[in-house]
């Protein structure tokens, strides 16, 4: 198995549910607009480029980690445009993304969730 950080954070909220290593950070350029004139040339005006982070995963659902693990479901599931993202020595703001998981287990009356997912979406070019 990959190796896990200790925790994330968003919104200046620690979450204490493992991220595994792995995660992929894309630097994606986006443009004000690309066009092609009619001898080929190329004219294009860059905004900037952005740090976006993909396939990130937690560690599985346990007992001791119950509770936490719902409680950052919660938050990133949560109806709010942007938030404060800390992982991986980067601080940002983004929108979640993609946010999945799935039910493995049910023991003493509760689901057990594993292979939960997100994607975060910066807001802002980190640069420009």
């Amino acid at each position: 198995m990959a190796e896990k950080f200790d925790f994330i954070i968003l919104d200046g909220q620690q979450y204490n549910i493992g991220v595994y290593a792995n995660i992929k950070e894309k630097a994606d350029f986006l443009d004000k607009y690309a066009n092609r004139t009619d001898d080929g040339d190329l004219k294009r005006e860059l905004i900037g480029v952005y740090f976006n982070f993909t396939d990130i995963k937690f560690e599985p659902q346990v007992d001791s980690n119950y509770d936490e693990f719902e409680r950052l479901w919660n938050k990133l599931t949560e109806p709010e445009e942007f938030h404060n993202v800390k992982i991986a020595n980067f601080e940002f703001m983004a929108y979640f993304n993609n946010v999945s998981r799935e039910i493995y287990d049910f023991k003493n009356g509760k689901a057990y969730r594993k292979d939960m997912t997100v994607n975060f979406t910066a807001k802002r070019p980190a640069r420009s």
